[in-house]
């Protein structure tokens, strides 16, 4: 304590000191703090790791039958001090598997035999899944594999795989057949489970509400489909002279460089002969580099629209933006432009970090949902709904996926920022729309009840309405608060400094937190415990109001106890209205109970209403005084 307060005495006051954190860290955490594999400051460690794996996937699409066939080769390295016993595979498509979890029903037609597993090679060794003792056991969505020979740190080890799945047409979680020959496959290659500092191996099962976590791998993908089959995915395309039409190819090439959309494949395509070469069956063959999954999408009939952007202008570097889209969806074709435009607005504004990959495809699927360069977006009757979901779904590109987070446990920390970063984006591009009401008063619908879990709860333990309330409305909020305490400057260097660290590898909650405090010079816990950790709610109510000799007076009352910022307005009796008192929600970062509120009165005050619809409040009834 004495040299603490020496560290104050000599830096001063107003400066920031390193002291040990208030917030409440579980047993695991602590390990890798004590490991020096994470910092106390919010940085890595200076014994950091993670793990990564090596794909070469070869995969064969079938139309008719809706099945997808592959081999791969895995390398995988333990950067780990650890020596493992096991490697485990995700063989996520196995959610449909007979018999496995889920967190919803499924049609019956849905229920198949999942990842059915051909030949299994490891180290050299085939390996048998017949049950025996020394087989892989399977369990969920889970294959653990024991290793005949430990695999040692700083070293690899090689699996090979034969397998196959059919493609779901009903019941489509995530990916599917969308019609007899469109289809957005995901989640769909067996893929070694991250293994980390914090819990070890990743042994969750994949239920369908959790989405993903994986280490920063590479990819070499050859995928075939049929003749007139387009193909779209992560990573870049090797080889579009040897798949697309002269004509196609020359129009691609054009929207590479163009920052005009450029139609690529439009219907008069089709008409006019095959928008790909004249072979019974193609190879489209891609690469990509240190990311987290891999994801594609195809058809023989959608349209095509593309451009490229200036990302980054520093090194000049570019980014090409489609979209992907079946013709009878007439508002997908505003899709390629509003993708730019949100693009451009990440890299610019906020987070203001350059749009890190080389491409971007939106693909006319289902629902809504991100992997690395790809979307998976359905169809929206309306431009609102279409800038709020194509905005969404490629703002995660930042979270998870260029800093790794782990949004099986802590969705939050993803789907809380896909929430807020495009706020200012969809004000200013879907006219009427106001992004931050809708999601305080979906806040406000279920907060304060028992299904209002704190989001440092494991996401994998919550389900609806918990799970979309722990993990995009109430942190969507919380940083909306926070960027308004700091202001957009230092928030802007705070986010900046918690991405430089993060980015490619896997921040946990801490890191966040302690990064934003290392940033602000200023200790956050007071703001962090309640949105955070704690069951507070919103409610604010004004409890009393008066008026002498010019001057008003009344009582801000924090009875949910979250740290929300406080707005009054004044009702004036000649039917005008001011705003008489506006402050972030550091009004209460002493722990303070009420607020104490005085401005001028210099005309006739009607009513006095606190809040506004974009602070969320369970209790709207305590928010008004009738004066008159």
């Amino acid at each position: 304590m004495k040299k603490i307060l020496l560290l104050v005495l000599f830096f001063g006051l107003n400066e920031f000191v390193h002291t040990q954190p208030t917030l409440y860290i579980s047993r695991n955490f602590k390990n890798a703090y004590e490991k020096n594999s994470r910092s106390y400051d919010g940085s890595p460690g200076g014994k950091y790791w993670q793990n990564k794996s090596e794909y070469k996937i070869r995969a064969e699409l079938l139309p008719k039958e809706r099945l997808l066939s592959g081999e791969e080769v895995i390398i995988y390295y333990n950067n780990s001090p650890d020596t493992l016993k096991q490697v485990i595979l995700k063989l996520l498509p196995d959610i449909y598997r007979i018999g496995n979890a889920r967190d919803f029903e499924i049609s019956p037609g849905s229920v198949t035999r999942g990842t059915e597993i051909k030949n299994l090679t490891v180290a050299g060794k085939e390996m048998k899944l017949d049950g025996s003792k020394n087989a892989p056991r399977r369990e969920g969505t889970n294959l653990f594999i024991p290793l005949a020979e430990s695999l040692k740190p700083a070293s690899k080890i090689e699996l090979n795989l034969k397998w196959s799945f059919v493609i779901p047409n009903e019941s489509q979680i995530r990916m599917g057949a969308y019609d007899s020959t469109s289809f957005f496959i995901a989640y769909w290659y067996p893929q070694v489970a991250v293994y980390d500092d914090i819990d070890g191996w990743d042994t969750q099962n994949y239920t369908g509400s959790t989405e993903s976590y994986n280490d920063f791998n590479d990819y070499q993908v050859e995928i075939t489909v049929p003749e007139g089959f387009l193909l779209f995915s992560t990573g870049l395309l090797q080889n579009p002279d040897e798949v697309y039409s002269e004509r196609i190819w020359r129009k691609y090439l054009k929207a590479m460089e163009s920052d005009k959309i450029v139609g690529v494949v439009e219907s008069g395509d089709y008409e006019k002969g095959s928008v790909t070469t004249r072979k019974e069956k193609l190879t489209y063959r891609i690469r990509a580099a240190n990311v987290p999954d891999f994801a594609f999408g195809t058809s023989d009939h959608y349209l095509w629209d593309a451009s490229s952007l200036l990302v980054d202008t520093l090194i000049h570097r570019r980014a090409f933006i489609s979209a992907v889209y079946n013709k009878s969806t007439k508002d997908f074709s505003n899709v390629a432009g509003i993708a730019r435009k949100a693009i451009q607005s990440f890299s610019t504004f906020i987070p203001g970090v350059p749009y890190p990959y080389p491409a971007m495809t939106v693909f006319n699927g289902q629902g809504g949902m991100e992997f690395p360069m790809m979307c998976n977006n359905s169809a929206v009757p309306d431009l609102q709904g279409t800038v709020h979901l194509t905005s969404h779904e490629i703002s995660h590109t930042y979270f998870p996926f260029y800093m790794g987070i782990n949004e099986r446990k802590y969705a939050w920390m993803d789907e809380g920022w896909a929430t807020m970063l495009p706020f200012d984006f969809q004000t200013e591009n879907a006219p009427g729309y106001d992004p931050r009401t809708r999601n305080a008063q979906g806040y406000s619908e279920f907060a304060g009840y028992d299904y209002d879990i704190p989001p440092m709860t494991p996401s994998y333990n919550l389900k609806n309405p918990a799970y979309r309330t722990a993990s995009y409305r109430r942190p969507g909020a919380a940083y909306q608060f926070l960027r308004q305490y700091l202001g957009d400057k230092k928030f802007l260097e705070a986010l900046h400094l918690y991405m430089s660290r993060w980015n490619g590898k896997h921040p946990a909650p801490y890191d966040f937190f302690f990064s934003f405090n290392d940033a602000a010079k200023e200790n956050l816990d007071w703001f962090f415990k309640p949105w955070f950790f704690e069951t507070k709610y919103p409610d604010l109510s004004v409890e009393y109001f008066k008026v002498e000799r010019g001057k008003a007076s009344c009582e801000v009352k924090n009875i949910g106890g979250l740290p929300l910022p406080v707005l009054l307005k004044a009702y004036y009796s000649d039917g005008t209205e001011e705003v008489v008192y506006n402050e972030t929600a550091g009004v209460w970062k002493n722990g303070n109970k009420s607020i104490f509120v005085n401005f001028s009165a210099a005309k006739q005050i009607r009513e006095i209403e606190l809040g506004t619809s974009q602070i969320p409040d369970v209790d709207l009834s305590n928010n008004t005084i009738n004066i008159q």
